[in-house]
């Protein structure tokens, strides 16, 4: 069974005609997880162990799989079987991608406040820097940012 990649814009799986309303959503029990996943459910028990899946939990213990973690789960499948890497290669991968993530974050943060800096007068003072490096919006700037919110790249 070859995953099925969801659209990130839509949160809809192409085909299956499901809106996925909030993608960290505890919903799926483990048996609708590993069916979704192409995955037996002991495969996905040793995924928690191992930490490369961690689902949230209900009040008696049982695993709740979100669509995040069903994609994540798929994305496991493929690297593991067409590609052949084994877990602990498929765990740097994603550790990779979670720091890749952060720093796209943070860059998109840096480019708010560029944003911020050629909107703002001349000469007044848009943010302050602490010890370790960290940028903070002045809060004349961070009600500024809450009015004008910033504007997709290239629109």
């Amino acid at each position: 069974m070859s995953p099925r990649k969801q659209d990130d814009e839509s949160g809809q799986v192409p085909g299956d005609g499901l809106q996925v309303v909030d993608r960290d959503a505890p919903i799926f029990v483990i048996s609708v997880a590993a069916k979704l996943s192409g995955m037996h459910p002991q495969t996905l028990r040793s995924y928690d162990r191992m930490g490369l899946v961690q689902p949230r939990r209900t009040s008696g213990r049982g695993r709740r799989y979100s669509p995040r973690d069903v994609s994540r789960l798929r994305l496991i499948q493929r690297l593991s079987q067409d590609e052949g890497i084994n877990l602990q290669g498929i765990r740097r991968i994603l550790e990779l991608e979670a720091e890749l993530e952060e720093l796209r974050e943070h860059a998109s943060e840096l480019t708010e406040l560029l944003r911020l800096a050629h909107s703002a007068p001349a000469g007044s003072r848009l943010f302050t820097a602490d010890q370790v490096g960290g940028v903070h919006l002045t809060p004349a700037q961070r009600r500024y940012a809450r009015r004008n919110p910033p504007r997709q790249l290239g629109r």
